[in-house]
């Protein structure tokens, strides 16, 4: 089916590096269960057992890449307080460089704290800052790529809104992946959306898409088709890649190919969008098509599905996934 097994391909992903940009989030979980209702409001009391830190966002993103046998460089904005010094011992563990994250006294580190009984989510506190980050940030964070533009094999652009991607921003870091003919791979947010111009691929899901283009998209292949179209005019893209949770995946490159999803037991879909942009990139920075890479991604974010929490793709469960699917 394809030039090379599925064991080569990941063995050549072990000989790239991936460089991902992004908003960089502490995930915090705390586990415990429900067994009564508080006599002071009538809301559920959780009897904490265990709580767990994870990275979270673009650093969700890294976690795949690195997984995956890829050095990776995350580059990021933090605050200066606890949470940061919470985050780099993280990096440190999974074996993250925390050299490329800026520290902004002006923002708080962005953390969500998810509260679960018996792995059902009760709610989610965050603390963080929507705010865009000042000129002088931008310009650290575009420095923290050029020191390693010339060594990298691909950029992620990873937005969650939270402030770091401007739009400025954005253009200068396109600008120095084209100088070093670098892909550039985009998991967008609804705002600053059309700021990608020139990427190699853009990766909506199907309500970014159709938020963007102010229309209802229902999820069928001829309506997403329309979607992909109307996003090519107003997009200067090489690549779009639209996840379409339940129906898989839309691959629009001068040509459609539809992808059905891989038939999994969900636990839990959080950091499901975070793999499947970690994988498009090690493929595009590997020389695989487009379409090839999606079919990795789309069983990737398959595997990861079937955990609770966003957790990082794993070799040799990609390699299970893999034989079944030509099963």
């Amino acid at each position: 089916m394809y030039a090379l097994p599925i064991e080569k391909i990941i063995e050549s992903f072990r000989r790239l590096k991936i460089a991902v940009v992004g908003d960089v989030m502490l995930d915090k979980y705390i586990f415990g269960h429900v067994s009564r209702i508080s006599p002071e409001y009538p809301v559920p009391v959780v009897d904490v057992t265990h709580e767990d830190h994870r990275l979270g966002g673009a650093a969700n993103v890294a976690r795949n890449t690195l997984s995956l046998g890829a050095e990776t460089f995350l580059i990021g904005v933090t605050g200066s307080d606890a949470g940061r010094e919470m985050l780099a011992d993280l990096f440190r563990s999974h074996g993250l460089p925390a050299d490329y994250l800026v520290s902004d006294a002006s923002r708080p580190t962005t953390c969500k704290t998810r509260i679960l009984s018996q792995n059902h989510h009760i709610t989610r506190v965050d603390i963080e800052s929507r705010t865009p980050v000042d000129s002088e940030i931008e310009k650290l964070i575009a420095g923290k790529l050029r020191e390693i533009a010339g060594s990298i094999d691909a950029v992620i652009l990873e937005d969650y809104n939270k402030g770091l991607l401007t739009p400025s921003l954005i253009r200068e870091i396109i600008g120095i992946a084209r100088d070093h003919d670098l892909p550039v791979l985009v998991d967008p947010k609804l705002q600053g959306f059309f700021a990608y111009q020139g990427s190699t691929v853009f990766k909506p899901n199907l309500s970014e898409l159709a938020s963007s283009l102010g229309m209802v998209v229902h999820n069928s292949d001829f309506e997403v088709e329309a979607a992909c179209l109307l996003l090519e005019e107003k997009l200067d893209t090489e690549n779009i890649v639209v996840t379409r949770s339940e129906k898989g995946m839309t691959i629009f490159n001068g040509e459609f190919t539809h992808i059905p999803s891989a038939s999994v037991e969900v636990a839990d879909v959080s950091g499901a969008g975070d793999t499947v942009i970690a994988v498009l990139a090690l493929g595009t920075a590997a020389g695989l098509d487009i379409v090839t890479s999606a079919e990795i991604a789309n069983l990737a974010a398959g595997t990861v599905c079937q955990e609770v929490g966003a957790v990082p793709v794993k070799a040799e469960r990609l390699l299970r996934a893999w034989t079944e699917h030509l099963r």
